[in-house]
């Protein structure tokens, strides 16, 4: 498994292990398939999990998976959602939250805790999801003076290693939250060949996951992408039944191109989604959304082969899945 570094932190394998399918939320899959899928990616050389309590079962599997064993090179993400309805105490819900899943998870540190929320200006209104807020939405104001303090705490006290952001909010937030000080040392960031967040978009406003990705390595934060096949948008078919309207099948009409340039070239599109997700500039880590352990084997031995090559990702590039929105450079003033 190749290695990347992660920000200013530590190695970690080219893909990460998290998700849903693993917390079996979505596809057919079995509670023993996932702990052997587990206990597989470390096999293979995945020292990174990226969990979280929305991701169903899954930081029980990974806690039944190792039962306080954990081996020492493995490293572990979780993460804590909040709201405007938890205003009242937003530090003693993230504390909570994670002290909760290292109980599940059986260990006595995470590595690193992330927001699982949208960052917003204090002012901003999501025009087609006004409830949003409510739930996953944390204004710009609690952010810098409850958030970083709490998760800074936490660090002190060596209850976490570090801290980051979700970076699928509003892009403004995000990339303001990569320049500032103290800043996350890693953010999630949208990794696939359609710049699609697909359902989990909830502002008006163009994604910008290239130049989110760019802020973040112009700043020395690690980069972990996520939705490299855009939840399922980008393999051959969808494992779970969606809606006509449902964003994420939106996408795999749109992506009909793609599948069929996949097929020319004799390739499964998950695979190739993944090597290309692998080719982004400045993605340090992909983690995979995998339910089992034929999934896993493939796609394993598909970044194996390496990320595509430029000749690719051109092809892939003229299919014009993706809106070309105004870049900034690597090493451009901060």
């Amino acid at each position: 498994m190749e290695m990347r570094q992660l920000g200013d932190l530590w190695p970690v394998s080219a893909l990460t292990l998290g998700g849903g399918g693993l917390g079996l939320v979505w596809g057919n899959s079995t509670r023993e398939e996932a702990v052997a899928t587990v206990r597989a990616a470390v096999e293979a050389g995945i020292n990174f999990l990226d969990l979280a309590p929305l991701y169903g079962q899954a930081e029980s599997v990974v806690g039944e998976a190792f039962d306080g064993g954990w081996p020492s090179h493995l490293r572990v993400s979780t993460k804590c959602m909040v709201g405007a309805r938890h205003a009242d105490d937003i530090p003693g819900r993230l504390e909570k939250s994670v002290r909760l899943s290292l109980e599940t998870l059986k260990r006595e540190h995470a590595d690193c805790y992330i927001l699982h929320s949208n960052i917003h200006p204090d002012d901003y209104v999501y025009e087609q999801h006004p409830d949003y807020a409510k739930n996953g939405g944390v204004s710009w104001s609690r952010f810098v003076g409850e958030v970083i303090p709490t998760f800074e705490s936490l660090k002190a006290r060596g209850i976490i290693g570090t801290w980051g952001v979700t970076g699928i909010g509003l892009p403004i937030s995000i990339m303001e939250a990569l320049r500032s000080e103290p800043k996350p040392d890693v953010v999630q960031v949208i990794a696939n060949l359609m710049d699609s967040a697909g359902g989990l978009k909830r502002y008006e406003e163009p994604t910008e996951p290239r130049n989110i990705i760019r802020t973040a390595k112009n700043n020395d934060v690690g980069v972990m992408g996520i939705r490299a096949v855009q939840a399922g948008a980008l393999t051959a078919a969808f494992d779970r039944p969606l809606e006509a309207g449902d964003p994420d099948m939106k996408d795999y009409e749109k992506a009909a191109p793609f599948r069929a340039l996949c097929e020319s070239w004799g390739e499964d599109p998950a695979a190739i989604a993944h090597r290309y997700a692998l080719a982004i500039e400045g993605v340090d880590t992909v983690v995979l959304g995998v339910k089992n352990r034929a999934e896993l084997g493939q796609l394993v031995d598909a970044v194996e082969k390496g990320p595509l090559d430029p000749a690719q990702i051109a092809e892939i590039e003229a299919l014009g899945l993706r809106r070309q929105i105004p870049r900034i450079p690597l090493d451009a003033p901060i």
